[in-house]
């Protein structure tokens, strides 16, 4: 073999060179090894007969046993740090398997522990090489541009409720091809059908093409009945598979091993992006998907150790080999029946949504088809609705057009609706409808009152309302019935420097009132 040992991962540099047409020299160049090292490593992987996709799939301890003539290194016992580190290895690969874990962390901890330690780079060889050692599963091959494995993560994120604050979990999905080992990652309100084919799509456009298969763990969405020989799939998800020419497979039941790449990068999505989005609080699915999508290319960026990044590797080795996505976007459309209900609106059941429609379809059957992004409404295949879908649970989404006209005009009322219209009757007005609607317990009990006092504006004009409103507001009273008074007795004419309160009024002169020298 090579009079001078090189990295493993410089082989596999070596062989993608020479895999990709580049001549030898230019190999010594790029790789810094010499032509002989060079030469003896490429007629030693001819001899192998395996891919180079296979290469680069393989492990390091592996691709030593197939490239050295010699042994692997052995670990001396000589070594008391390594005699101190061999008890503590199957600790560590166990902490290793916990979220958010990794070997950098678990360095730390041991280097805080001993005195004389090893440093991060020889530890880490040594936590790899007990790894390689210990493991006996089959070797899984992957072709570049074969598949695409996708899962949800176990743990959730979280959006935040507006109203009540309450903290509502969502799923995570997760795609990665297990050649370049590109990643992607959405977050979606569940794991049902059109939640699945709405995120595999958006993973398929992230990658620009679809691979030969897609392999999917047995979930409802996309697996109906688990088999060992032929499972029977979701119609839906096999049609998307159709669309995009792609083939579904699902993982086998009861074989966890077949999804090992994937669970791996479920759990570097744990470390690199649900650590960072933890602390934060985010109001909607668009918002926390924006926040993903800076932390996932920063994912695929980042280079391995010696090599290229994910993004660099699928640009080498596998964007070319997906297939082109058709020009027509793949959309699930699911249907429901409803009737509209007194209120012009139908309920959504698969949400607990509810949607406008014209107030003349009251009473009637209409079909509700909906996608994940629009929900549609129909009467006798004619639509009559159309709005953007909404997930929050038990909230109306009302178009304006489709009320009738008093319903119209009351859907408007909130409190800054009745400010501003007092206020064009004067500062005095407003304020007064500002204070009549804080007396009340909620704002929706003033506004009956606030529309009374603008009909009295209407009717008796901006000077004579504003004199009530400061008489009233004078006295601390906030009410409709105060203001009628006012206007029908016509205290609002009476000169406010002429009045005085009773206490300081002068106590007239009579004959029964002993008067305050009585008492001296």
């Amino acid at each position: 073999m090579a009079n001078q040992p090189i990295s493993m991962q410089r082989i596999k540099q070596i062989i993608r060179y020479h895999h990709e047409g580049m001549a030898i020299k230019r190999i010594v160049k790029l790789t810094r090894t010499s032509r002989n090292t060079v030469k003896q490593y490429l007629l030693r992987y001819k001899k192998l007969g395996l891919a180079a996709a296979e290469i680069e799939s393989l492990d390091q301890y592996t691709l030593h046993q197939l490239f050295s003539d010699a042994p692997p290194k052995e670990l001396t016992k000589k070594d008391p740090r390594y005699e101190r580190l061999e008890p503590l290895l199957p600790d560590i690969v166990k902490a290793l398997r916990r979220r958010g874990m990794t070997i950098d962390k678990q360095w730390q901890i041991y280097a805080s522990r001993e005195v004389d330690h090893y440093q991060r780079t020889q530890f880490g060889a040594y936590i790899r090489q007990y790894i390689g050692r210990s493991k006996t599963s089959m070797l899984l091959e992957h072709r570049a541009g074969d598949k695409l494995y996708c899962d949800y993560t176990g743990d959730k994120l979280h959006l935040a409720d507006t109203d009540t604050g309450e903290l509502l979990p969502v799923e995570v999905f997760v795609g990665i091809l297990p050649c370049s080992q590109l990643i992607y990652v959405r977050a979606c309100y569940s794991q049902s059908t059109e939640d699945l084919v709405d995120c595999t799509r958006r993973c398929l456009e992230y990658l620009g093409g679809s691979p030969a298969a897609i392999v999917t763990d047995n979930l409802k969405a996309s697996v109906i009945k688990s088999s060992k020989y032929e499972p029977r799939l979701n119609q839906a998800f096999e049609s998307f598979g159709d669309h995009y020419s792609t083939a579904i497979l699902p993982t086998r039941a009861y074989k966890p091993k077949d999804k090992a790449l994937v669970e791996g990068a479920v759990n570097l999505v744990y470390q690199r992006i649900f650590s960072e989005l933890d602390p934060l609080v985010f109001i909607s699915l668009d918002e926390l998907n924006k926040a993903i999508v800076p932390l996932l290319d920063a994912l695929n960026r980042k280079s391995f150790k010696g090599e290229e990044s994910r993004s660099e590797r699928f640009e080498q080795m596998e964007r070319s080999l997906l297939k082109p996505l058709p020009e027509l976007v793949y959309e699930l459309h699911q249907s429901r029946q409803a009737t509209v209900m007194k209120n012009g609106h139908v309920n959504f059941s698969p949400d607990k949504h509810l949607y406008s429609v014209p107030f003349t379809y009251i009473g009637k059957q209409v079909r509700i088809v909906y996608t994940s992004e629009v929900v549609t409404v129909y009467h006798n295949y004619e639509p009559i609705a159309q709005h953007v879908r909404d997930y929050r649970r038990l909230r109306y989404t009302t178009d304006k057009n489709h009320l009738a006209s008093n319903h119209r005009f009351m859907s408007e009322w909130n409190p800054d609706f009745f400010i501003t219209k007092a206020a064009a009757y004067g500062a005095s007005v407003a304020q007064y409808v500002e204070k009549l609607m804080d007396s009340k317990a909620h704002p929706e009990q003033g506004y009956k009152a606030c529309l009374g006092v603008l009909n009295l504006a209407a009717r008796v004009g901006a000077e004579r309302i504003q004199r009530a409103c400061q008489r009233a507001d004078k006295y601390q009273n906030y009410s409709y019935w105060v203001i009628e008074d006012i206007l029908t007795k016509k205290l609002d004419e009476l000169d406010p420097e002429s009045e005085t309160l009773a206490d300081e009024q002068q106590t007239p002169s009579h004959m029964n009132i002993r008067g305050n020298k009585y008492y001296q």
